[in-house]
């Protein structure tokens, strides 16, 4: 499923050239050969190996990720670590999506704890994930220090236009940033609402999302109400949209 969502978003390249490119997760790397990093079929590789090697590492190493709604950010990240040193083992924030949307990830026992905690803090809905590892936190660390080597044999190139890195929320410039964030992302938390803000800030006022549904609009209308939010769904909905503009 990520291979085909991974051809979808690739037909971004037929879109106008953006301010900058941003994907979520797994949609980073779509994002990256839109921006003409790394070229299709080495995207599809890499694309194929993540989710192998995950599904590999969440085999040896099982975790959850749970959704939480209705705290903010530093509660949930304050809560996280308290419970992992309590079980001393893994619990961070995974994606933090938009202002009261986070989900976090780690070992069994460790999430347990957090769960309860930030039931007691607060939060409105604590939602397990159907989930079958823990993405986003440093149980991916044997995951991600075999796709290094994978990402390595890769050309990366300068991109066309900065692509904002999930773990940094800042726009990547040159190829070295491009491979650091691939290598760091598996581990790393996904710091969507700080993309999103970092491009609002810079003057994006048109948000485009290329892919099956609108999570991400949706998402980018919680983090900034103000602007155009986009969805294309579909190859030929983006070839559509990329009519408009001649």
């Amino acid at each position: 499923s990520m291979a085909a969502l991974f051809a979808i978003q690739e037909e971004m390249g037929c879109l106008p050239r953006p301010a900058y490119f941003a994907g979520h997760s797994m949609g980073e790397y779509t994002a990256m050969a839109a921006a003409g990093c790394i070229g299709f079929a080495d995207g599809l590789r890499l694309v194929r190996e993540r989710g192998r090697l995950m599904k590999e590492a969440g085999a040896k190493q099982p975790g959850r990720m749970v959704a939480v709604i209705g705290l903010a950010e530093s509660v949930v990240a304050e809560i996280c670590v308290e419970a992992a040193a309590a079980k001393d083992g893994v619990a961070q924030i995974a994606n933090d999506n938009c202002p009261g949307q986070i989900v976090i990830s780690g070992d069994e026992d460790s999430i347990a704890t957090a769960m309860s905690e930030l039931e007691k803090a607060g939060a409105r809905r604590v939602v397990p994930l159907a989930v079958s590892i823990a993405a986003h936190c440093p149980l991916m660390e044997p995951a991600a220090s075999q796709l290094k080597a994978r990402i390595e044999a890769v050309e990366v190139q300068e991109p066309l236009a900065p692509v904002i890195g999930n773990t940094s929320g800042l726009p990547l410039s040159d190829a070295a940033a491009i491979c650091e964030e691939l290598n760091a992302q598996l581990t790393g938390s996904v710091r969507w609402t700080d993309s999103m803000k970092h491009a609002v800030d810079a003057g994006v006022e048109t948000a485009v999302e290329v892919g099956p549904g609108s999570v991400l609009t949706g998402l980018m209308k919680r983090i900034q109400r103000r602007g155009k939010r986009v969805n294309v769904s579909n190859a030929g909905e983006v070839r559509r949209f990329a009519g408009q503009f001649g």
